[in-house]
Order: C-alpha cells, then structure tokens, then sequence
C-alpha cells in the first residue's frame, strides 16, 4: 500500500477543494529556528524558517526552506525546529542560538551524561557514546565540576542529540567543530540496505529480546522485585512480524514499520514510527521514543543469559517457602502484651490481642485477619540481625504493616517498621524508636 506524506495529501486537498483548503495551506503559523542543520534540505541551524502545518501523527513540520518560492514545501521533524512565534519573536529567539551557530561537538568519553540540569547531580536524561555527534545551542551557567579537589576546565552548554533530546553538557569531554568546515555528520544513503545487511552489530541487536536496564541491579543483589519485573515488559525489534514493539509500566506502544534508516554514529530509525535506537553494546541499548507532542523520551534496554520467567517463578518460590517456615505445622505465636498470631497456610494470618499496637502501629479499623507478603529486602546491614520483613495486609486496611522478623526455635521476634523506611522495597535501617515483641511459639 503506498503511503503519502502530510504534504502530498495537503497538495491534494487544495487542488480538490480551493474553496476549503487554499486558504488553510498557505496560511502560516509563524516561524521557527532551526536546531539542526540538513543541507539536502538547504536548512542551516540558526535559520528562521515559515511553518505551515504541524503533524502530530508524523511528528514533523512543514515549512519553505526557500524564501524566494513560499510553495516549495518541505517536512522537518518536529524536534529540528523551535516551537512556531510570530517574526519578531522567532528573530529573537535566533539571538539566543547565535553565538554557536554552526557548532557541533563531538563527544570524547563514552558515558557521558546530558543532564536535565545544568548541574553535576542533575537528573540523567540520555548517556553519550564516544564519537556520537551533538549540536551545541547556547551556554549557561550552573555548578562547577570537580575532580577530586580540582575544578575541571569548561563550561554548561545546551545540547541537542541526533534524535532530539535536549539538555546541559558539561564541555569538558567536547570537541568543538564548525559543521561548515567539517562534514561529519552529513549521512549517505547509497547502497543502505547493503550496510545495513552487512552491520553485523546492528543484526545481532535486531535478533536479541531486550529488558529494561533495572533488571541487571535485581539480578546481581537477588532482589527481584515483581511489581518492576514483567515477562512482557522490554522493546521487541519485531524482526519476525515487522512490528517493534515498546512495553514498560504504563506504556504500550506496537508499530508497522517499512524498514530501518541509518543515522549519524550507531542511530538506527525505524521508518514510519517515532521509535529509534541507539546501539552501546550487542548487551546494551537505548530506545528513543518522541510521543505525540514532540517530546524525546529516552529508554535504556540490555540483554538477559537468564529467562524472566524462571526469575519470577524463583522469587515467588522464595517467598512461598519464607510463609511456609513461619506457618509450619499451623504455628500459633503468642505475647503476653501484643495478642495471638496464628499463620492459617496459603498466606493468610488471623492476629487477635493487638491492641496495644493500635493506633501508633496499627490502624483502628483493621481486622484480625489478612494475608502475609514478602516484597522487601533487607540491607547487607540488617541481613545479620533479621530474616527478613514480613508484611502484614489486615482487612479493612489498603497499606501493609511491616515488621522487622527473625525466626527462633522458641519463637518470633518482630520489630515495628514505619513504611517510610521501606525505599524501592528495600529497608536500609531501622526506625528511630521501635516497639521490639517476642511471640513465643
């Protein structure tokens, strides 16, 4: 089926219908300044440009690079461009992008971060890689950066990746160039099926399932967290169907896609969806998305040697069996001040006598009976004084009660918890005054 772009059907519908639509397709909403530049669309970053049309659907603008022919129209992605101002205002904002016009950077470290802020702690919004090609905006200022007790020579510069992520690089580890001078970022599409049949590197990624980064953390420190770690839950390149597919907490996204452009460094595009890759490693890739509105939104993704459903299914067993030690043999615990608890088997407790515990432990309209979890782990620290923590869910209640526990052959020590010490299910420390109970058994 062939596809059209917004500016073909735009054409037809003002060749139809002159009536409806002539006006419509000439009628400007303003203009905008070019990020990045694009020589075979005659675009120079710093040039103000007319927009005609925004697409949400193709994330891209229409606009006349030619200010001597207004119909000679072309498409420019959405994120290559300012948002659309009236003259004046666009003429100002060019000021802003002047001092850099023409430079790029070339990234001298692998690693590097693009931060939100202009801030050596600021949050991480894209990791470059050694040789990736970025466009510099303008300067700012923010904190130093140190090494040691040293201030590392350089200064906070706006930044624009390839796939239209933006933020505050450090200048440090950037090489300057004047892209008028040097052609390295100029792309070539020559015999492109062929590189791209022959990029080995890029064959092994397109064959690989990939996972969200976190999950290598919960490996290596065995704490596998159910709420996080999904089967389903990874970025499909879709080589058996032609459909890539992003899956994350809150986020489905599927496309058709017609095939893959190569971009600058190791940028792969998936054509015809909003969807691109850059390649780190054959383990290691980040996933660029632009949603609806032109935002970049960048995700990390890595290869697994161990399957996620034998991960979850251990972890569930793990949990299982810490129920079952508690509930051997229908144990029933007992205080003199803090009640009765008795562990009825499939994961459900009935505590009766707690009233001591409420309402500074224990909310008042919680029930005696409930069930057990055990989603927590505890801290190299801890793990030498307690077994774990154990989650008590009362009916009548919507929050857990958690409880620091170690098992005896006597009984059961518990130790209250407030659930602000439970970070990322995972408790570091204890509280600062706790109520510590024995139950024997």
């Amino acid at each position: 089926m062939k596809r059209f772009t917004i500016i073909q059907i735009f054409a037809v519908l003002c060749a139809v219908y002159p009536a409806v639509f002539l006006a419509s397709c000439s009628k400007l909403m303003g203009y905008s300044v070019v990020l990045w530049a694009d020589p075979e669309k005659n675009l120079a970053d710093g040039d103000i440009v007319p927009v005609f049309i925004k697409s949400n659907i193709s994330h891209t603008y229409v606009v006349s690079a030619d200010s001597q022919n207004m119909d000679n129209k072309i498409e420019v992605p959405l994120w290559q461009l300012t948002e659309p101002l009236p003259r004046r205002q666009a003429e100002k904002e060019a000021e802003r992008y002047a001092e850099y016009r023409n430079q790029y950077a070339r990234v001298a470290t692998d690693g590097l971060p693009i931060r939100a802020d202009a801030d050596s702690v600021g949050r991480q919004v894209y990791r470059l890689r050694r040789d990736e090609i970025i466009k510099v905006l303008y300067k700012g200022t923010g904190s130093k950066v140190m090494s040691g007790q040293n201030e590392l020579p350089g200064e906070w510069l706006r930044v624009l990746t390839s796939d239209g992520t933006e933020g505050w690089c450090y200048s440090y580890n950037l090489r300057l160039f004047d892209i008028t001078e040097d052609q390295t970022i100029v792309e070539t599409t020559e015999n492109e099926e062929d590189i791209l049949a022959k990029d080995t590197l890029l064959q092994t990624v397109l064959a690989s399932q990939w996972y969200p980064e976190e999950y290598a953390g919960m490996i290596r420190e065995k704490r596998i967290d159910l709420d996080k770690m999904r089967s389903e839950y990874g970025f499909d390149p879709g080589t058996a169907n032609g459909q890539i597919k992003l899956t994350l907490a809150g986020l489905t996204l599927r496309y058709p896609y017609a095939g893959i452009r190569k971009g600058t460094g190791a940028q792969y595009y998936f054509i015809d969806t909003p969807l691109s890759i850059t390649i780190r490693s054959e383990s290691y890739i980040v996933v660029h998305y632009v949603d609806d509105m032109g935002k970049p939104t960048a995700y990390d993704f890595i290869t697994l040697s161990e399957s996620v459903d034998d991960l979850i299914k251990n972890e569930l067993k793990r949990r299982t069996a810490l129920y079952t030690t508690l509930a051997a043999g229908g144990a029933v615990y007992t205080s003199t001040n803090y009640g009765k608890i008795q562990f009825e088997g499939s994961n459900l407790f009935k505590w009766d006598g707690f009233q001591m515990l409420v309402p500074s432990v224990i909310p008042e309209n919680a029930g005696e009976n409930g069930s057990i979890a055990f989603t927590c782990f505890l801290s190299r620290s801890l793990q030498a004084l307690y077994d774990g923590v154990i989650e008590f869910h009362f009916d009548g209640v919507n929050q857990p009660v958690y409880f620091l526990y170690k098992l005896q052959s006597n009984g059961l020590t518990m130790e209250t918890l407030s659930s602000t010490a439970v970070r990322n299910n995972i408790v570091s420390q204890r509280s600062s005054s706790p109520v510590v109970m024995f139950f024997s058994k």
